[in-house]
């Protein structure tokens, strides 16, 4: 499966499909020392919670309704889930998410919330669905989280409004999960001729982007699960890694301490839950990045489990 990458115009298509269903988020400072101007980008603040509403609402509202007849289903550590169930139950149609077995509580919830069923899946049985396109047996339409034109103009959403509302932007950190929203912004900064790196950022228990870039392909990596569970895996994906590896500047590792620090930070400054992969860019913003002046963090989520949220507050690491 060959990706190109987004273009300006379908991303300029996709918000005008996502309206009234996707917010459009602010860009506020953050209130601490760091070695840049430093910007939140805050998708936290989705109805979801969580960025994964854009571009799930341009895959379903693109798809031709016969193909939505039977239902729809995506796999998903539990934000893409939200969004699919957002907007299924939107349009009507009944959704299912494939969900691994270590599923955060408070993503299951809200999946349930939202009118969809969830189904537990072993880690690899989970994974495979993301290589495979889908899962054997599953009826409905499959909206892939990250690898799916549609879902990537959706994220791409972003970059427009970035690019309106700090001009100046040099620097955009991004959680990298599967890729698809780190590509998603960095195709159309470029396309928009913008002057902005783009960093993917991860989690030193599962950083396959780092390992790739290293060994020039995609590499199968040891995958330690923790409390940020939006990011990491076992590889990257094979049709994702030509858009990685040219679009993105280079890959930022934080440790899972560095990660819960800048959970913390974002709550005793700004007043801003993030999930572990939201704080994850963070993270990274506070070590500095050479030549950035203005950056931009994309806090991609703020779905966390209230008891690892506590956790965090009181200084440990979950």
């Amino acid at each position: 499966m060959k990706l190109e990458p987004v273009t300006v115009e379908a991303a300029r298509e996709a918000r005008a499909r996502i309206a009234g269903g996707a917010l459009r988020t602010p860009l506020v400072r953050l209130n601490a020392d760091a070695p840049a101007d430093v910007y939140l980008k805050l998708e936290c603040l989705q109805p979801i919670g969580s960025f994964k509403v854009r571009g799930a609402g341009n895959a379903l509202k693109s798809a031709p309704p016969e193909a939505l007849a039977r239902g729809v289903y995506t796999a998903s550590a539990g934000n893409m889930a939200q969004g699919v169930a957002f907007w299924a139950r939107r349009l009507g149609v009944p959704c299912t998410a494939l969900v691994p077995e270590n599923a955060p509580e408070t993503k299951l919830q809200a999946i349930a919330r939202l009118g969809a069923r969830s189904v537990k899946l072993p880690y690899a049985e989970w994974w495979r669905t993301l290589v495979e396109h889908g899962h054997p047996g599953q009826e409905g339409f499959f909206v892939h989280p990250v690898s799916d034109p549609a879902v990537m103009a959706g994220n791409a959403t972003i970059a427009l409004e970035i690019a309106e509302d700090l001009p100046e932007v040099d620097t955009v950190l991004v959680p990298y999960g599967g890729g698809g929203l780190s590509c998603g912004i960095a195709a159309v900064l470029r396309g928009l001729r913008t002057q902005a790196r783009v960093y993917a950022c991860e989690v030193e228990t599962a950083a396959p982007l780092v390992a790739a870039l290293r060994a020039g392909e995609p590499t199968a990596i040891e995958h330690t699960p923790s409390f940020a569970d939006g990011i990491g895996g076992r590889s990257v994906l094979a049709e994702m890694w030509p858009l990685a590896r040219t679009l993105l500047a280079g890959s930022r590792v934080m440790s899972v301490a560095e990660i819960a620090a800048a959970v913390r930070l974002l709550i005793e400054r700004n007043r801003v839950v993030a999930e572990g992969a939201g704080a994850a860019p963070v993270a990274a913003a506070l070590q500095g990045v050479e030549g950035a002046r203005a950056m931009v963090c994309v806090v991609s989520g703020g779905n966390i489990d209230s008891a690892r949220l506590v956790r965090i507050l009181q200084g440990e690491v979950p």
